[in-house]
């Protein structure tokens, strides 16, 4: 039985003292996001709560998800100027914004976005494009995508929110529409370094909702090493939850007449 229509957590894994992992839930404004911060002695954790707090903000005022991550990477800075935080904190930041059947995915770094439909063959693929060293080497053609998961340098990012080497940051945006039945998948590295595609997409497949989808990918995560924070959020189509509400809602009408 599908619980709800969304489901994160985050855990400080195996081999870190803090969190510095964040996320945002924001059901009614279709909104929602994995923050992973970086920076140390604290300050990651700083940052990706600045990144959580500005989106959070900006989307309320009505502004674009790009346009919000863009403020965030700003605030980020300034506060780092301010000496709230640390020198040279940052954090990627992937994020989902749904209206209607529509739906916007952003991110900036390594925290991806996965799409998984159990009807495909392909059940469970990456749909965002990590900022990484290691991707521009698959773009060139000088590694494969099968090199990826053991290069040494797979961890060295091209850009995160709070980079004083960009005033601005290059947002990378998918659109796309919900289809029945279908979740998205956002996380930090933690999960993704840590589970391979194929271990998620089965432990996806048997799972009965986004709630142990959550619980159990995190639960790999640590059984694997854990050597990071783990973040994981799942958002299940939204209009397919709303239908189900709705119809439920019918059907107790019925009964009491």
């Amino acid at each position: 039985m599908q619980l709800s229509h969304y489901f994160a957590a985050t855990d400080v894994g195996l081999q870190r003292n803090n969190n510095e992992d964040a996320y945002l839930s924001l059901p009614f404004l279709g909104v929602w996001a994995v923050a992973d911060g970086m920076g140390g002695h604290a300050a990651g954790e700083v940052a990706s709560a600045i990144v959580c707090d500005t989106l959070r903000k900006q989307i309320a005022k009505g502004a674009t998800l790009a346009a919000a991550i863009q403020q965030s990477h700003k605030e980020v800075l300034e506060a780092a100027e301010r000496g709230v935080g640390g020198a040279g904190m940052g954090s990627t930041l992937v994020a989902l914004q749904s209206k209607g059947n529509h739906y916007e995915i952003c991110w900036v770094g390594d925290s991806r976005a996965y799409l998984f439909n159990p009807s495909e063959d392909q059940a469970l693929r990456q749909i965002s494009r990590d900022h990484s060293y290691v991707q521009l080497l698959v773009d060139s053609g000088a590694i494969s995508e099968d090199d990826v998961s053991t290069h040494p340098e797979k961890n060295i990012i091209t850009q995160c929110l709070g980079s004083i080497d960009l005033e601005e940051v290059d947002v990378g945006c998918i659109d796309g529409s919900w289809r029945s039945n279908e979740w998205v998948l956002l996380c930090s590295d933690g999960l993704s370094d840590a589970v391979d595609l194929a271990q998620m997409q089965e432990i996806m497949q048997v799972a009965e909702n986004v709630e142990q989808a959550t619980t159990n990918l995190i639960r790999a995560a640590l059984n694997n090493g854990g050597r990071d924070n783990i973040t994981v959020q799942i958002i299940s189509n939204p209009n397919s939850w709303t239908q189900l509400v709705q119809n439920a809602v019918r059907y107790v009408r019925k009964i009491l007449g």
